[in-house]
């Protein structure tokens, strides 16, 4: 009987059975999807949406170190991890700071509502009788600690939310930044007059210095009390006079 032969699509190795293809190793991040052609012979590089809650993105060594990737391949994967740190971080601050501007909204109002509590405490000494400048005085006092009491409750969150931007702009750059107003107005926040400043503001301060709107409530209340010193020294000054013209009459 004559021996039959069939074709197999793949050699059999000394098992017998047919033999494996080494796996092609894949470097691609897992929320990636594809690319696309970009503008000026850009790359668009496409994901599944980010949580924040993944691990940041870290470009693998292998790529370096796989002499079956091209440079133009290996420069492709690079750009791809660069792309999802940048995504991944505005996920994370997303994430992270909408919370904060909802408890920073409230803190915020009651700093305004005390700053101006305390001009119009002052103001009231423009309408207060003589024989009432000592009950006016007390109640200077009182808008004086609410103010400092309200700034202080803001600085505080401020400064979280400092951080907050911090951490995005470490890991993506300033060019990728993701403006905190625009996180803002995405859960119906409009931040545009909140005082933020830098995270250096809040942590590379002389030792005692305050906060940047603690500062802002301190000159306030040095400036109004500047006005009322100079006030008294001129009643003082007057009375002394009209003794004076007293006593030689």
């Amino acid at each position: 009987m004559t021996g039959s032969t069939i074709a197999l699509a793949r050699h059999l190795d000394s098992s017998g059975l047919p033999s494996q293809a080494p796996p092609t190793p894949t470097y691609d991040h897992p929320n990636f999807r594809r690319t696309e052609p970009g503008a000026y012979g850009s790359t668009i590089f496409r994901f599944t949406r980010f949580t924040g809650s993944e691990p940041e993105p870290q470009a693998p060594l292998g790529p370096y170190q796989d002499k079956g990737l091209t440079y133009d391949q290996q420069v492709g994967i690079r750009q791809q991890y660069e792309a999802a740190r940048v995504l991944w971080s505005h996920a994370r601050l997303r994430r992270d700071a909408a919370p904060a501007l909802r408890s920073a909204a409230p803190l915020w109002m009651a700093w305004r509502a005390a700053e101006q509590h305390l001009s119009d405490t002052f103001a009231a000494f423009w309408e207060t009788d003589d024989h009432r400048w000592r009950a006016q005085l007390l109640r200077l006092v009182d808008a004086e600690d609410e103010a400092r009491t309200a700034a202080d409750a803001w600085d505080e969150i401020a400064r979280h939310l400092a951080q907050l931007v911090d951490a995005q702009l470490t890991v993506a750059g300033y060019d990728e930044a993701l403006p905190l107003e625009t996180v803002a107005a995405d859960i119906g926040l409009d931040i545009t007059d909140w005082h933020i400043d830098a995270l250096s503001a809040y942590t590379h301060r002389m030792w005692g210095a305050p906060a940047p709107v603690r500062r802002r409530a301190d000159r306030q209340i040095e400036t109004q009390r500047t006005r009322l010193t100079q006030v008294d020294q001129m009643h003082s000054t007057s009375g002394r006079r009209s003794d004076t013209t007293t006593n030689c009459d």
